[in-house]
């Protein structure tokens, strides 16, 4: 959204909020905390409210929005304030309590065992009882998405060559170019650190938000983004251990509770890591800005992986 869409969009949520009894603003101090083509977040008060992207599909954003607000999956996720979407200038808008998030400034605080145990407690929720019907999670479509981004904004970029080599070795199912249907459990879709919150007071159990890319698909999805960090050197050996030992106390799914689970995460990892890479090199250029130490460390994955044949281990799930 541009500022002057954004700003009509902080009036629209308010009078929405505003409306009838169960009207709740919490003194409309009014914060855009995101504002990106896929969703824009502003805060009024202790609510959230979230645009969607243009194109959600309504009756899958329903299915995750009632899945969020299942009993099963009370302590896992944030349960959203409204069972069902609100239109507003056409996007879909949802709300949500506010909740203190991750703290970027203090890295070595990152709640990684509260993820990992989030993440167990996900993968192992009965899928009966849940709505039926529920969508795939979108993980392998994000990850093209970044590539199709990349492509438009940065086809020349000396990056974009190894980026897109690394792409071609993943097999279709990881560049959503065939059905997803290795496993069916419950998955998040798109596990950072930024979808972690827990009370306003900064207190209380951490909760995942975020439901956009929720669905049923392969787990290891789920992990890929942490095992993609540790095999560039991004996340420090320790930081990995704790997560996966966490995982496993918690119950994680089996193939990724192994002690070598590096054959199921090793596509999704080596996928996530080609979109981070995309990502960084189209917005680098967009800014008009190099590189920096971080986008050059999954630039210099992707050239690695290039040359490496991919661990077809969550093939096996099928």
């Amino acid at each position: 959204m541009s500022t002057s869409i954004a700003s009509a969009f902080h009036i629209a949520v308010r009078g929405t909020l505003h409306e009838g009894p169960a009207a709740r603003c919490g003194g409309c101090v009014a914060v855009t905390l995101a504002d990106r083509p896929d969703g824009t977040v502003v805060r009024h008060g202790d609510t959230v409210a979230k645009a969607h992207a243009p194109d959600t599909d309504a009756a899958e954003l329903r299915l995750r929005l009632a899945v969020a607000a299942h009993p099963a999956l009370a302590g896992v996720l944030l349960p959203p304030l409204r069972d069902a979407a609100t239109p507003l200038d056409g996007r879909l808008v949802t709300f949500w309590p506010h909740g203190t998030p991750v703290d970027p400034d203090h890295p070595e605080n990152a709640p990684w065992e509260a993820a990992a145990a989030l993440l167990a407690r996900l993968h192992a929720t009965p899928l009966r009882g849940l709505p039926p019907g529920l969508p795939p999670m979108r993980g392998p479509v994000k990850a093209a998405r970044a590539l199709a981004r990349l492509r438009a904004a940065a086809p020349d970029h000396p990056a974009a060559r190894p980026v897109g080599q690394a792409w071609r070795t993943l097999p279709p199912w990881a560049r959503a170019e065939a059905p997803y249907d290795h496993a069916r459990a419950l998955c998040h879709g798109d596990l950072h650190l930024g979808q972690l919150v827990r009370g306003r007071a900064g207190s209380g159990p951490w909760l995942l938000i975020d439901v956009d890319d929720l669905g049923l698909g392969d787990p290891a999805w789920d992990l890929a983004r942490p095992a993609a960090w540790f095999a560039c050197g991004l996340l420090p050996a320790d930081d990995w251990a704790r997560f996966l030992a966490a995982y496993r106390s918690a119950g994680g799914a089996p193939q990724l509770s192994a002690a070598d689970p590096w054959p199921a995460l090793d596509v999704p990892a080596r996928a996530l890591t080609v979109q981070t890479a995309a990502l960084a090199v189209a917005k680098a250029t967009e800014a008009g800005r190099p590189l920096d130490e971080v986008e050059v460390a999954v630039v210099d994955a992707c050239d690695r992986m290039a040359g490496i044949p991919a661990q077809l281990g969550s093939a096996a799930a099928k």
